[in-house]
């Protein structure tokens, strides 16, 4: 689905965001004033009273009367594509009189946005990460419609995510944030894929440890030169396929530590310097040796993800390493083993330094709040029927629309624990190519829901016959995905001063960390780039930053373990 980071589910699906996710990677935080543990995922006997049908009171109901309302996706690698080019977005232009106008930035997102909150044209929704800053700005400034009016009203997002909804709501108690792909059971994609054809005729050797991953690639380099890229590291501007490495040389090492709204390791109860931590200086040494002998992408940093899309799809890559490889993954699978059932991709299980226990190795993380989400701003004319669809999107009537189709053709009714009813039509290539076209519009994805909603179906299938992702996801992904939902919303304010001293050293960090890939010779260049960049990143700040976070982090703790 749409994610920066992504968490994509049983699905091709897009960036990213996956995001974002990750995305950029992404965030993995969301704001949060009140708490709880996470709830259990609840069982529907039946399609949701929500479900559209006549107008009743003052409840809005969808496919009563029109809706129509823009939208925006403020990230720099997605825009929403046309509402009614996608199967999804047709069906309910055509059947429930929704027609959404897509704003599109081209790449331009930041000036984008800025250029409507200073000309007071603001769209009616955005999608974003969840705690963006201009976002947050919109907040500070009132132009953000607040939800908890709605949340009883109009019910499925309150019921699938339960108490945690409360980890989302902002300094003011309120709630603003819708969410994407929430959960409450392990999800994502993060990992390794293999290309099948090279992989066997390289005599299919052991891929476990780092030291095979660079033996492989070595070999790889060797026999097919440049027309094959031995290790691609998706979106490396985001960090992304270099975070999932980073994770193989440490025990509970997590992907998230790199992110945004981390940036740090916990030690001893606090958040310390990247910088000097040794798993992250041995990664990167390792992440320099494979750049300098070519075995990674030379335009790692700048290339863009259709770069990426196209290698996967034409078997250009040996390994191929991401938030969500499955995105590319599945589809590339698809097209190779249509002309050769020999080809196509697998995934492995996460690559970890020797001596390591391959169990407590996690290329991934989710959280149970999702990944990004959609604001509706003081624009819209009648937020509550944008938050009324939004919650028929998210609900299990919406999930199944954007995954099987309209009822009556691959599903119809609901079993006892509402999961879809397959029909004897269901075509698992069709199926496919639905998820994958409507993937750019699912920005209110209830993961709770239809991940065992798709593998009621799949696990009745032989393993040759499932869904590629739902297949790896099963047996692979979700076992290795850690729950990350205790770093929530534990960055400064943007507009305070520790947020300024944030921005700044974002930019820093970036900075640094492709230098350190990218133009060292040498373990000990890796050392003393990283030595500087401790110095450096104390005068912007960071140890101050690292302070504040540790702070929020432990208050977290506190409300998961049910003390605040």
């Amino acid at each position: 689905m749409i994610v920066k980071k992504k968490l994509t589910l049983l699905t091709f699906t897009t960036i990213l965001a996956v995001s974002t996710l990750l995305a950029g990677c992404s965030s993995n935080n969301a704001g949060g004033s009140a708490s709880s543990a996470p709830s259990e995922t609840p069982k529907v006997a039946k399609a949701p009273s929500s479900s559209p049908g006549a107008e009743a009171g003052d409840k809005w109901v969808l496919g009563a009367k029109p809706l129509s309302f823009t939208a925006y996706s403020h990230y720099g690698d997605i825009d929403f594509p046309k509402w009614d080019s996608k199967p999804a977005g047709k069906w309910l232009k055509e059947n429930k009189q929704v027609d959404i106008t897509m704003i599109t930035a081209n790449g331009l997102h930041e000036q984008k946005l800025s250029t409507m909150i200073s000309s007071n044209d603001l769209p009616d929704m955005i999608w974003t990460q969840r705690d963006d800053p201009m976002v947050e700005k919109l907040r500070l400034e009132g132009k953000l419609v607040a939800y908890d009016d709605y949340l009883d009203k109009y019910p499925n997002l309150k019921t699938w995510m339960g108490d945690n909804l409360n980890f989302l709501r902002a300094d003011d108690g309120k709630l603003y944030r819708f969410p994407n792909w929430y959960t409450g059971r392990p999800a994502g994609n993060a990992g390794y894929v293999v290309n099948k054809k090279i992989y066997e005729e390289l005599g299919s050797p052991k891929l476990e440890t780092t030291d095979d991953l660079y033996d492989y690639l070595v070999k790889v380099k060797e026999k097919y030169g440049n027309s094959i890229t031995p290790l691609e590291l998706h979106m490396g501007q985001n960090v992304q396929g270099f975070g999932v490495i980073y994770t193989a040389f440490g025990e509970g090492t997590l992907y998230s530590y790199l992110n945004r709204d981390i940036r740090g390791v916990p030690k001893d109860n606090k958040l310390t310097s990247l910088f000097t931590d040794p798993v992250f200086r041995e990664a990167h040494k390792y992440l320099s040796k494979l750049f300098r002998e070519k075995l990674i992408s030379q335009d790692a940093f700048t290339q863009t993800q259709d770069n990426v899309k196209e290698k996967v799809l034409a078997g250009r890559v040996a390994v191929y390493a991401s938030s969500s490889p499955t995105v590319f993954a599945m589809e590339g699978h698809n097209v190779l083993t249509k002309n050769d059932p020999n080809a196509g991709y697998f995934m492995i299980w996460p690559i970890h330094k020797a001596g390591l226990d391959k169990n407590k190795i996690y290329p991934g993380t989710y959280t149970t709040l999702g990944w990004n989400a959609s604001y509706i701003t003081t624009a819209a004319k009648d937020p509550e029927a944008i938050f009324a669809f939004l919650d028929y999107m998210t609900s299990p009537e919406g999930m199944n629309l954007q995954f099987f189709g309209p009822e009556g053709e691959y599903w119809k009714g609901f079993d006892a624990d509402g999961k879809p009813n397959f029909t004897d039509k269901y075509n698992a290539e069709e199926v496919a190519k639905l998820q994958k076209e409507n993937d750019a519009i699912m920005f209110a994805g209830n993961t709770g829901y239809i991940d065992p909603a798709k593998m009621k179906l799949e696990a009745a299938l032989p393993p040759e016959k499932q869904n590629w992702s739902a297949r790896y996801q099963s047996t692979i992904t979700w076992p290795t995905q850690y729950d990350v939902t205790e770093f929530i919303q534990i960055s400064p304010s943007p507009d305070s001063e520790l947020g300024i001293m944030q921005k700044s050293f974002d930019e820093f960090f970036l900075q640094v960390y492709a230098n350190v890939i990218t133009n060292t010779k040498s373990d000990a260049e890796v050392d003393q780039v990283l030595d500087k960049a401790e110095k450096d990143a104390q005068a912007l700040g960071y140890g101050k930053i690292l302070e504040y976070r540790t702070q929020k982090w432990q208050e977290n703790k506190a409300k998961i373990a049910g003390k605040k």
